[in-house]
């Protein structure tokens, strides 16, 4: 038959001290994090914004310098453009809610126009024996590239099918960026061919040559292209 001290009898009696040694710790930390949901809901308060606020930090290395090339051309016009893009890429035997993309994206860029003068020779500059009289012959204006604005373009909307979902799990899916992007590009360059800025730029171009040369001497400047 056992029997029991009364020490050991203290002891069943006494509840254990390992669980009650967390208690404390739990509480605290579901206290803060209860502050920190009403303080996020509320505002930050005067004095926690250095504490409570993002903090973005630039970690791009520095620029590296491909190539330089001299530039003899006289821009006399740019024009900015906007378009609604509305890209679909569809897979031919499945529904669009298995597999396929479609993007609505606004597009904002500009177009320069341009007149070459660095390839003018002897031939294309007439200037009179007294210096009085100059004829030029220039090439007719041309389009440089489009440029987007990534400040001014944004997507409005983008509908993806549940393979495309996974798929951007594991990857951001640039290539249909890319494919958004240079549709943009393509809408924007034809509606740039269609428009007066080559026509702009060669009377800007004619203008700037007609004051630069009377300002040198010439009393008559005559300016054609082609």
């Amino acid at each position: 038959m056992k029997t029991s001290t009364p020490h050991a009898e203290e002891q069943r009696r006494q509840p254990d001290a390992a669980p009650r040694r967390w208690v404390k710790p739990v509480v605290v930390a579901a206290v803060l994090l209860a502050l920190f949901a009403l303080i996020g809901r509320l505002g930050p308060l005067p004095g926690l914004g250095d504490l409570l606020g993002d903090e973005t930090r630039d970690r791009t290395g520095p620029a590296l310098l491909k190539s330089i090339q001299d530039m003899s051309r006289y821009e006399g016009a740019a024009g900015d453009f906007q378009v609604v893009v509305d890209f679909q890429k569809d897979a031919k035997f499945l529904p669009d809610a298995i597999r396929g993309t479609r993007t609505l994206y606004v597009a904002a860029g500009s177009v320069t126009a341009y007149v070459e003068l660095g390839r003018l020779d002897h031939e294309d500059v007439r200037v009179n024996s007294d210096r009085t009289e100059a004829v030029l012959r220039l090439p007719h204006a041309r389009l440089g590239s489009p440029a987007l604005d990534p400040d001014r373009s944004y997507a409005v909307s983008k509908e993806r099918g549940l393979l495309d979902r996974l798929g951007d799990l594991f990857s951001d899916n640039p290539a249909d960026e890319r494919a958004v992007h240079r549709l943009a590009a393509r809408h924007i360059g034809d509606a740039a061919k269609h428009s007066e800025l080559t026509a702009r730029a060669e009377k800007n171009t004619t203008t700037m040559l007609e004051g630069l040369l009377r300002s040198l001497g010439f009393e008559r400047v005559t300016v054609a292209y082609g």
